[in-house]
Order: structure tokens, then sequence, then C-alpha cells
């Protein structure tokens, strides 16, 4: 080979990743909350969890990605809220346990680094970050080429939380008889983006279809933790992937199933589009989607109207949508 192959001849520039890392530092600074120690830029992230004065402090993990959703904000060349996304998948994950978001790193990988596109991608992340009141403490930009075609990217974040260990929402006190009570959804979420790319064309997806299609993941972290001041909740559902069926019975205890009353929340328009283009029934729709639904609460009867009342001070729409049973698995009828 007579002409010196470079790592930028390669295909991997590392001064538009270090322009990347200046161009976010004000983004990252906005997310800053007491005990971060460090800035972004850094080998790693510190952050001093005893400002929360938690007597008996349990740190809580998660992780998740946002899937094909990513190809809808690469139809419609808008990349400024999928980093929300990223954020909410994880904190919801996290809120679920009665945690306290605290640190939050993303994982940008990509076969070409567009700086612009990157940006607007962290942007998001931050705005996410700020909404459930965590630092975006780092993360890490790979360009990869020929791995990822072009400046196509993806995604991964991860949250860490803090919660005294006698708070815990474990799902312990659940009883036969309590209610179940529905948040509303800002849309499909994150899940179910496979389908939906298959019943709309890429027409439909880049005009209002998609538009809606894309709505940001709605943030459940300040009205649920504000929530846990006022009255128990006893368990907490992220609804995901595997819907109603699969994610409200990993919180229940054993001998314990529920009964969900169909109608007795509002459908966004977009999974009654979807419902009728796929010809799907009801278990596969409320196994695939959140269906408007993206948290769902264990709660005693006497607690539910005061519930509904706090969430709608943070303007969400909430509903009693069924009851816990004996048994097992999840009933709709």
């Amino acid at each position: 080979m007579s002409q010196t192959v470079t790592y930028k001849k390669a295909g991997v520039n590392i001064d538009a990743g270090n322009a990347l890392v200046e161009r976010i530092k004000p983004l990252a600074k906005s997310t800053k909350i007491p005990g971060q120690v460090s800035s972004i830029g850094g080998f790693a992230a510190l952050f001093d969890p005893s400002v929360y004065k938690i007597k008996n402090p349990l740190l809580v993990s998660t992780t998740d990605g946002v899937g094909t959703k990513l190809e809808l904000a690469r139809l419609q060349a808008k990349h400024d809220t999928i980093g929300i996304d990223l954020v909410a998948m994880s904190v919801n994950d996290l809120i679920v346990t009665g945690a306290r978001p605290i640190i939050f790193l993303d994982y940008f990988a990509t076969g070409k680094l567009n700086v612009k596109e990157a940006e607007q991608v962290i942007k998001g992340i931050s705005d996410g970050c700020r909404q459930a009141g965590c630092a975006l403490a780092g993360g890490e930009t790979a360009e990869m080429p020929g791995f990822y075609n072009g400046s196509e990217y993806d995604l991964a974040g991860f949250a860490v939380g803090i919660v005294d260990r006698k708070k815990v929402v474990t799902g312990k006190q659940v009883r036969p008889g309590d209610a179940l009570l529905a948040l509303a959804s800002s849309g499909p979420h994150s899940n179910g983006y496979s389908l939906i790319r298959k019943v709309f064309s890429k027409e439909e997806l880049r005009g209002a279809w998609g538009k809606l299609a894309l709505t940001p993941t709605r943030i459940y972290v300040k009205p649920i933790l504000a929530a846990l001041t006022q009255f128990n909740i006893k368990a907490m559902a992220h609804i995901t992937g595997g819907g109603f069926y699969d994610n409200i019975p990993r919180v229940l205890p054993e001998g314990t199933g529920v009964q969900v009353t169909l109608g007795s929340w509002r459908i966004p328009k977009i999974f009654d589009e979807i419902a009728r283009r796929s010809r799907l029934g009801v278990r596969e729709m409320y196994r695939t989607f959140n269906m408007g639904a993206g948290m769902v609460l264990v709660l005693s009867p006497r607690d539910v109207k005061k519930a509904v009342q706090h969430f709608k001070k943070f303007n969400i729409d909430s509903w009693p949508v069924g009851t816990i049973v004996k048994g097992r698995g999840v009933t709709m009828k």
C-alpha cells in the first residue's frame, strides 16, 4: 500500500467527535442537579448521593433503547425529540420502584457522524433529563463505518436512581379488591414501531400519521414522585413491549391477577387505525401497544379520586380501569 491510511480516511473523524462534545456541553450543563460532581467530557461521571439524606439508600439502574421509532425520526428529518423517548424508556422503568432518577448516560452509534443531527438528538436527551429531574452525566459516541449505513444511528440509554430501602414500591401490599389506575400515554411511546411501519406507508409516516407516531414518550417521574408523598401506591407497571398482558403481572404478588374493563379510558385514534389496518384482535393489540395507558398504578379504592385529581394538576388524564382479583394473569372484558 503506497499511501498512508489514516483513521479519518478509514471513516472515523475524531475531530467531529470532539466538536460534538463541545456543542453538547451547554446542553448537559442545563441538566445539572444537586449531587453532581463532575461535568461531561471526562472518563467517568461522579455523583454524591448524600445530598438526598436517605438513611438506607439503594441504587436502582435501568437501560433501554428506542427501537425502530428511530426510522420515523429519519424519515421526517426530525431528530430533536427522539432523545426524550430514550430518557423516558429508562426513567419510566426506574420510577415503578419508587426511585428518583439522578443520573442518565447515553450511547450514540453511527456509521458517519453528522454533528448537527447528533446535537439535535442530544438536545432531546437533555430535554428528557430535565423533565425527569436527572443529570445527563456522560455518554459515548461511536463512529462505526461499515457497520451502520452512512449517518444512520442507534441509541441506548442508562439511568441510575436512588430510593430509601423502606420506601421501595414492591407490590407486596397488593390485595384483591385494589383498584387499577391508568395514566394517559402520549401515543405509542416507543413500542410497536415495527408493526406501525408495516401498516403505514413511508409517505404516511412522513405526514400526519407519522407526526402522531413520533410524539415523544410521556415522562411520569415528577408526577409519580409527588404522588408517593400523598397516597399509597402499592404497585406500578410501565406499559411497554408486552402491553397489558405481560407488564402488569410482573408487579403483582402470587395468587393475584387483574380484571380490566375495556372502554373505561380514552384510546388515541392512532391505535384504532392500527387495529383497523392490521386486523389484530384485542389480545394482540393490548400485548403490542399501551393503547393510551402508559403507566398503570395499583392503589386502594379510597385513593382513586384523590389520585385522579393529583395527576390532573400535572395535565395527565387518568382513569380507574379495573380491579385486582384472585387468580393470575390479565382478563379483559
